[in-house]
C-alpha cells in the first residue's frame, strides 16, 4: 500500500467552509453561526436573490451590502465577510443576545426596537427557531 498523495489538496468540508473560518476569526464568531445564516438565507447559493432584493450567500440588501462595503454581493467572499460583519455588529448592538441579533438580521434593527425584541413575524420566528436548530446539532470547528 502506498502513502497518501500529500500533493493532491482536500476538498473543504462544508461549501466555502474555508472563507466562513477566516470571516470568524476576523469577526470573533462563531463558524457554526455564519454557516447556519448561509443555509437557511440562500442554501449555499451564492445567486440566490430574495423577493426583496437581498442578493448572494448571506442575503444582503443593496443599502447594507453598500454600507459594509459590498461592492459585488455574489461574490461568496464578499457576502461572507460582509454578513459576519453585519452579525458582529448586530451581536454587540443586542448585548451578545444571539436570539434579538437573528431577529435584527432577518427583520431588521428597527422592528426589533419598535417590539422591543423579537417581533410577532412568523418569519421571523421560523427563522431564528431554524438557526438555533442548526446551531444546536452542527459540529464545532
Amino acid at each position: 500500500m502506498s502513502p497518501p498523495d500529500d500533493s493532491v489538496p482536500t476538498p473543504p468540508r462544508a461549501p466555502y467552509e474555508e472563507l466562513i473560518i477566516e470571516a470568524a476569526a476576523m469577526y470573533s464568531l462563531d463558524p457554526r453561526l455564519i454557516r447556519s445564516v448561509v443555509q437557511v438565507e440562500s442554501a449555499f447559493n451564492t445567486r440566490a436573490v430574495s423577493p426583496v432584493g437581498a442578493k448572494g450567500l448571506m442575503q444582503l440588501r443593496p443599502s447594507m451590502a453598500r454600507e459594509l462595503g459590498v461592492h459585488d454581493p455574489f461574490d461568496p467572499r464578499q457576502s461572507i465577510m460582509g454578513g459576519a460583519r453585519l452579525l458582529r455588529r448586530l451581536i454587540d448592538m443586542h448585548e451578545g443576545d444571539i436570539r434579538l441579533a437573528l431577529a435584527s438580521y432577518n427583520a431588521g434593527p428597527r422592528n426589533v426596537a419598535r417590539y422591543g425584541g423579537v417581533p410577532p413575524f412568523q418569519e421571523t420566528k421560523n427563522y431564528i427557531k431554524r438557526i438555533i436548530e442548526l446551531l444546536e446539532q452542527g459540529p464545532q470547528t
